[in-house]
């Protein structure tokens, strides 16, 4: 990265950085994959980090979040997160945005989604019907209640970091949470991706809030090197471990690093919080009627088969 400046402030790096090279240089490296050489700085401490027109582009904090949650969401989550999944776009690298021909991936949601999966939009067509509403309650939360809750925790902990280290985009994000039900309680997401061992190519994240920040947190088993998450057009990265949060703009490019694993049990199962846009508009100020009304609806044409027939319990 080119530093302008750095600074101390209460035992924090605060750099200053400007761009490597101009936008349509960017634009022309979007969706690829980037190298060790595309990357000059990696940062591994407690850091903030400004752009040269004053924008916050990163807030970094080590060791900040507590272990025993950490270890509940892992042990929770972790036979989900490693499904497979085909809708990660150019985010695989892919130019092929279908999601049958995409690379497969172990990259999965929960919580509150803004698109039906393509079993959901069968069942509907043969049933003729479907919500009122254009959102859905994921699969893992719909069909493992009891683990989901012991994922809360660590992303409630994520949540108060928010908080803490971007208020004003924290205030802007909460307040659109607050209108809806359909949210992940006492936060401000609506949404929760996870990703194991994925290697992201150079992309920008699109569906959250625009008035919100980006956020990262990674819990690691095994030993690995890589896998840092970068912004190609400053050349900085930051290696993310466990305990670790990084709060970024996910709306400038950014991909990760390849990951060199020790062996081929070690895994790097990266956490992404965020509010979904169209979550958020399609179900502000519903009532807590209408959303335990619309579950129900969910939960009874999860029991049908795609032939519109019902599915023993």
């Amino acid at each position: 990265m080119t530093i302008i400046k750095t600074e101390n402030k209460n035992g924090v790096k605060t750099y200053t950085v400007e761009k490597n090279f101009d936008d349509a240089k960017m634009e022309k490296k979007m969706d690829r994959f980037i190298k060790k050489d595309d990357i000059t700085d990696i940062i591994d401490h407690d850091a903030d980090v400004y752009t040269s027109e004053g924008k916050l582009l990163l807030r970094f904090r080590k060791n900040v979040l507590p272990q025993n949650h950490i270890d509940d969401f892992y042990d929770n989550i972790i036979k989900f997160a490693m499904n497979t999944s085909g809708n990660r776009g150019s985010a695989t690298g892919s130019k092929d945005k279908s999601i049958w021909t995409n690379p497969r991936v172990m990259s999965n949601i929960f919580g509150f989604f803004d698109r039906w999966s393509p079993i959901q939009k069968v069942v509907f067509k043969k049933l003729g019907k479907k919500p009122k509403v254009d959102v859905r309650e994921c699969r893992f939360n719909m069909d493992y209640p009891d683990l989901y809750e012991k994922t809360i925790p660590l992303i409630q902990d994520i949540d108060k970091m928010y908080k803490k280290l971007t208020p004003e985009h924290y205030a802007l994000q909460r307040k659109k949470a607050n209108q809806t039900h359909f949210r992940i309680p006492d936060t401000a997401f609506t949404t929760i991706t996870t990703n194991v061992n994925y290697q992201t190519s150079i992309h920008t994240d699109k569906g959250d809030d625009v008035d919100g920040f980006g956020n990262l947190a990674v819990i690691e088993r095994g030993d690995y090197k890589g896998a840092e998450t970068c912004f190609p057009q400053y050349g900085i990265g930051v290696d993310v471990r466990t305990g670790d949060t990084l709060f970024m703009d996910v709306h400038q490019p950014h991909a990760n690093l390849p990951m060199m694993k020790t062996d081929d049990e070690t895994k790097r199962l990266s956490i992404v919080c965020y509010l979904r846009k169209n979550v958020w508009l399609r179900t502000m100020n519903k009532s807590k009627k209408f959303y335990e009304s619309h579950r129900k609806t969910m939960r009874n044409m999860r029991r049908v088969n795609g032939n519109g027939t019902r599915k023993n319990k």
